[in-house]
């Protein structure tokens, strides 16, 4: 969702007055995801023998195929080969490549269009989950994030199922662009977002999995970013300087967590350094700052060279 409105936001207005080169986006695109996911597969070597034993040898051959090529999330059995947080990249390079045409929509003329639209789609985003609730096509008794099964992995990890949401977040851009930055309303959106999404992760295990995965929580995480998006309390609050630091190698962060804890835990180092007593604040630390090295030295290095390169 935060991915279809961030591009939204920044590129409907050129889109609507069809000056939106969609080669050049998705050049651009490229340059700005491909390096870091690419040093997240090389930091993955320690994972082959794993990911061979867990995996007939033609579906492991398949995941060395298709992971470079952003493609493993279309089979359910290997969306997480080598990296798991990797799935999104999948599902996120498939709807860029939809994009141009999603923003050219044109926005509603009244208030009611946009609620209506988001309706809509916050319902289509309720159907796998609440399909998978009703069948149970896997037969597990009680499905939590631990579980596994065929279905499960489809639902969790391919990208149709979440396509709702990213097309949730094109239309929602769209409705900020109506509603006013100053004043109570986008703080009382931003509050209620967060007190909502609080609310509901608090009741546990009494919320299906299946449902709360993704679907379910569309509209309290767009009430979050209208309510950030604004000029407010609540905005300040998460632009003070050290968050907006850290908050710059996100993109860092997510891809390169997984395989960067791993690969300081297998290690042992931590152990014989004497610092494991410190962990895993220690751990975190140590990723928030790899993060950061990945952001300087790799992402935006690598992101100048390639755009130079291919014209983005």
């Amino acid at each position: 969702m935060l991915s279809g409105f961030v591009l939204a936001y920044n590129y409907a207005g050129r889109a609507r007055d069809g000056k939106l080169d969609k080669v050049r986006f998705w050049k651009a695109r490229f340059t700005r995801l491909y390096p870091v996911y690419f040093l997240s597969l090389a930091l993955a070597w320690q994972m082959f023998a794993g990911e061979r034993a867990a995996h007939a040898r033609a579906m492991f051959w398949l995941g060395v195929v298709l992971t470079p090529l952003l493609l493993q999330g279309w089979v359910p059995e290997i969306a997480t080969f080598l990296n798991t947080p990797a799935w999104t990249m999948s599902a996120e390079v498939s709807y860029y490549l939809a994009f141009p045409w999603l923003v050219r929509l044109r926005p509603p003329a009244r208030l009611r269009g946009h609620l209506g639209r988001l309706a809509i789609l916050w319902a289509l985003g309720l159907i796998p989950g609440s399909l998978y609730v009703l069948l149970n096509p896997d037969g597990i008794a009680h499905v939590d994030r631990f579980s596994w099964g065929p279905w499960l992995q489809a639902l969790k990890f391919t990208p149709l199922p979440h396509l709702p949401s990213f097309v949730f977040g094109v239309l929602l851009a769209g409705l900020d662009e109506r509603l006013v930055r100053t004043g109570w309303l986008r703080l009382v959106l931003g509050l209620t977002g967060f007190t909502g999404i609080y609310a509901v992760l608090s009741l546990g295990e009494l919320v299906p999995f299946a449902l709360i995965h993704d679907g379910l929580l569309m509209p309290l995480f767009g009430c979050t970013i209208l309510g950030l998006s604004g000029f407010n309390l609540l905005q300040r609050m998460f632009s003070l300087r050290p968050l907006v630091f850290v908050g710059e190698s996100s993109y860092c962060l997510y891809l390169m967590h997984f395989n960067l804890w791993n690969l300081v835990h297998e290690s042992g180092v931590l152990p014989r350094l004497g610092l494991n007593r410190f962990d895993p604040w220690l751990s975190y630390g140590l990723l928030v700052a790899l993060g950061l090295l990945t952001l300087h030295l790799v992402e935006r290095p690598m992101q100048r060279l390639l755009r130079q390169w291919m014209g983005a």
